[in-house]
């Protein structure tokens, strides 16, 4: 039975992996507990437990080694490799995903985009042309698809998760306002900027009240 890792330990794992990124390229060779603590905005103690999850790193008194801790953390994150990904909606979202620069630089590659406007399907974004929904199945399987990006209206985002599962997909970034349902072994990411944004004003909200 995997082990549950607590979701918070995962965001942490990739603040570790962008400080270990900025000291290597500053030329540091070793890097403490309290440093990553202090880049990463929590304590010694807390980097030590979100590593421990997932073996022994480093030695007392010495430090981590960077670029072997980057690599583990990489590792860890499943980033040291390639993943198909499969862009669906051509929108504005979708079309800030395409440009950011880490999608690629993270090893995300985007080999297929796809949506149902007619107007858009055909045209080329950079190397890759937009795809109909009727493409979606042969385009998982034959480019090998792991993970999508969804980002369609919420009435049609639940065929869409459906038969890309059905394709093979196994994983789902979901910009989708709905919950998805899928088989368990499918894992989804919800992102809701507005519910984001309450959690900030929520949190805002109650720093005035306690004050």
């Amino acid at each position: 039975m995997t082990r549950r890792i607590p979701a918070s330990t995962i965001r942490r794992l990739s603040h570790y992996l962008r400080s270990l990124e900025d000291l290597e390229r500053d030329g540091g060779e070793t890097v403490s507990s309290e440093e990553l603590a202090e880049r990463g905005q929590t304590t010694a103690a807390q980097v030590r437990k979100d590593l421990s999850h997932f073996g022994s790193f480093g030695k007392r008194g010495l430090g981590y080694k960077v670029e072997v801790l980057r690599d583990y953390i990489r590792e860890i994150l499943g980033v040291d490799r390639i993943w198909n990904v499969a862009l669906i909606g051509a929108g504005r979202i979708g079309a800030a995903l395409f440009e950011y620069p880490d999608f690629g630089s993270r090893g995300y590659k985007c080999v297929a985009i796809i949506d149902s406007d007619q107007a858009k399907i055909g045209t080329r974004w950079g190397d890759l042309q937009v795809r109909s929904p009727d493409d979606l199945q042969s385009l998982i399987t034959d480019l090998g698809v792991e993970l999508i990006v969804l980002a369609v209206p919420a009435q049609a985002a639940q065929e869409v998760a459906e038969r890309a599962v059905k394709a093979g997909v196994k994983g789902i970034l979901n910009f989708a306002p709905i919950r998805l349902k899928v088989p368990s072994e499918v894992h989804v990411e919800d992102v809701n900027l507005v519910m984001q944004l309450e959690a900030v004003s929520f949190a805002i909200t109650q720093r005035t009240v306690g004050a």
